[in-house]
């Protein structure tokens, strides 16, 4: 009789009223946004020992193993220092060339490569992704960190060159941190763009790697942007001037070297640098959110 009642209740209901009388959900539906933060933030220790792991295992092959994270930089800025320095000559106007040339070249590559492996962070997953239940976040905050933690032995080899050169230390040193600090919530929102990005258009893997030659040409990392203002239309030479990769290379040259040319103003950097972290670190995550029940399907 009991069973009876109970079918007598639910008769003339639809799904979705069957489903909230009794209690249930759909599985695999994307939870509330503040949900999913309390999600990220509960699975904090595994996306660390995850950045780790993966950080360890990057040059488990080579012969140098991780020093190749400090050779890489080193190696690209020994070229470009002969190409743009010496045969092209850009170093001309520019004060202490060599360790302008290396902070560009270490912080552009921070970026890079957290780009790189965000566009591929959920494509390359897909077993994890479909083996494991987590907030699929993880991933692109996991290459963050990751390369965060790499960056901090280029940070120390960028240092004794700063030095080596002639540069003083001073309490301005101490605004790496806070330029840093910024930059790493741009790059793991962006990462997170491209990570629902690349999930669905799977050629930018391809494609991205052009797209960041072409940035770092606009980013200052190789001469001074200020050749642009005198080549390019106004609206171009300011977009220049916005560009957020410049901006945080600019704070990091700024806080490093004492006679470095700003494209802006440093209090307008700054500005610039919190409106980027802010837009691009919320976002990106809300970006990425919207997707989260799409990722590994298909």
């Amino acid at each position: 009789m009991a069973n009876t009642a109970v079918a007598d209740a639910d008769s003339g209901l639809t799904r979705a009223q069957l489903a909230a009388r009794h209690g249930l959900s759909v599985a695999g539906a994307r939870p509330t946004l503040a949900a999913y933060v309390k999600q990220v933030w509960f699975y904090r220790h595994f996306i660390t020992t995850y950045a780790n792991a993966k950080a360890v295992s990057a040059f488990s092959q080579a012969r140098l193993g991780q020093m190749w994270q400090v050779l890489t930089p080193l190696t690209n800025a020994a070229v470009y220092y002969l190409i743009f320095g010496i045969i092209i000559g850009t170093s001309r106007n520019v004060p202490n060339f060599i360790a302008y040339l290396c902070v560009g070249v270490f912080v552009f590559n921070f970026a890079q490569l957290v780009i790189l492996g965000g566009t591929s962070a959920i494509t390359g997953n897909l077993g994890l992704i479909r083996a494991l239940h987590f907030p699929r976040a993880s991933l692109p905050i996991a290459v963050t960190l990751t390369q965060l933690r790499n960056l901090f032995y280029a940070m120390a080899v960028l240092v004794v060159i700063v030095l080596v050169t002639g540069e003083p230390i001073t309490l301005d040193w101490l605004l790496v941190i806070p330029a840093m600090v910024l930059m790493t919530i741009f790059n793991a929102g962006l990462a997170m763009v491209l990570a629902r990005l690349g999930s669905k258009l799977t050629d930018m893997k391809q494609i991205m790697p052009f797209v960041m030659r072409t940035w770092m040409y606009g980013s200052g990392v190789l001469y001074s942007v200020k050749a642009f203002e005198q080549n390019l239309p106004a609206v171009l030479a300011h977009l220049v001037n916005v560009n957020p990769l410049l901006i945080y290379i600019e704070l990091v040259r700024h806080a490093l070297l004492e006679n470095t040319i700003l494209t802006s103003s440093a209090p307008r950097l700054w500005l610039l640098a919190i409106a980027w972290a802010v837009v691009m670190g919320v976002g990106g995550f809300i970006y990425f959110w919207r997707g989260e029940q799409e990722y590994g399907r298909g």
